[in-house]
């Protein structure tokens, strides 16, 4: 049987989520401020909402995919958020990646408004989302996050309940500080290589099955030494998620010296203009740092 679903921000990520929930059969209601982003869904099958409350009216459950803690808030709880038109019940699904102490209290609202919430942070990326393999820690009552794989089956490959709500957002925030670092690894191993006249294309099928070998070296070390950057992510997304590592260090009185190293050089490759770029122009710290490098 097909679901309603509500989604609230089609940009690179919800549009991807978007359009795999078409493609398996879902009925799409899509709002997000960009028309563009929302006609690109309506081309594929789904319905334009007016608003974030029109989207959410009929809804089995609603999908917010946006990119900070405070516009999460406004998308759901605001003055024509989806809270206003989502029935009782209805499961609100966060695949934002935001802070955990803020998503505590989305969860309390929305259980005063009568609604269920789970935060299903993701990892994997758009091309994961394309063909529903993406990793999805959820954050929830034992219910809402059974209820919600209704839903988040269709793009999910790897679904596990972390405990209540916050923790599938202290999940991806320990996913991303292994991702940040990785990245960055891959990279300086990559100019190494190169540095070395090693055929650094050749390493990830040497190293495959060691115990250097990882999805990111399989991945990235090819792009790296091609210098193929195409964007699947974006630089400054990282720096977003690792101040919030950061703040959740503080918190938790947590030494993460590496983790503060990596922020930093992500945040001077955003100062160097590469901040939407895709990880893999990270080469260009070990190469210059030059944007006419970029293809």
């Amino acid at each position: 049987m097909s679901l309603t679903v509500a989604l609230i921000g089609a940009g690179a990520m919800g549009g991807a989520i978007g359009a795999r929930l078409l493609e398996t059969g879902q009925n799409l209601r899509v709002f997000d401020l960009d028309h563009e982003k929302v006609a690109t869904l309506v081309e594929k099958g789904a319905v334009a909402a007016s608003s974030a409350a029109d989207a959410a009216t009929g809804a089995d459950s609603v999908i917010t995919s946006l990119n900070a803690s405070r516009i999460v808030d406004i998308a759901l709880f605001g003055k024509g958020g989806a809270a206003e038109g989502a029935a009782k019940g209805t499961v609100l699904i966060d695949m934002s990646s935001i802070d955990p102490e803020t998503t505590k209290t989305l969860a309390e609202k929305a259980a005063a408004a009568g609604l269920g919430w789970v935060d299903s942070p993701l990892s994997g990326g758009a091309p994961k989302a394309a063909i529903g393999q993406l990793t999805l820690m959820a954050g929830g009552t034992e219910a809402d996050v059974a209820k919600a794989y209704e839903t988040l089956q269709h793009v999910a490959g790897n679904y596990t309940h972390m405990g209540p709500a916050g923790a599938g957002q202290a999940t991806k925030l320990i996913n991303q500080v292994l991702c940040g670092l990785g990245f960055l690894a891959v990279a300086e191993a990559t100019k190494l290589a190169e540095d070395a006249g090693v055929n650094a294309e050749k390493i990830p099928q040497a190293l495959k099955g060691g115990r250097a070998d990882s999805a990111l070296l399989q991945e990235y070390m090819p792009r790296y030494a091609t210098r193929d950057y195409r964007r699947t992510g974006r630089i400054d997304n990282m720096v977003k998620d690792l101040n919030m590592v950061q703040d959740q260090a503080r918190t938790t009185n947590t030494t993460m010296p590496l983790t503060a190293l990596c922020l930093e050089v992500h945040r001077m490759m955003t100062a160097a203009g590469f901040g939407g770029e895709d990880q893999a122009a990270l080469m260009e710290y070990f190469t210059g740092a030059n944007k006419e490098n970029l293809t």
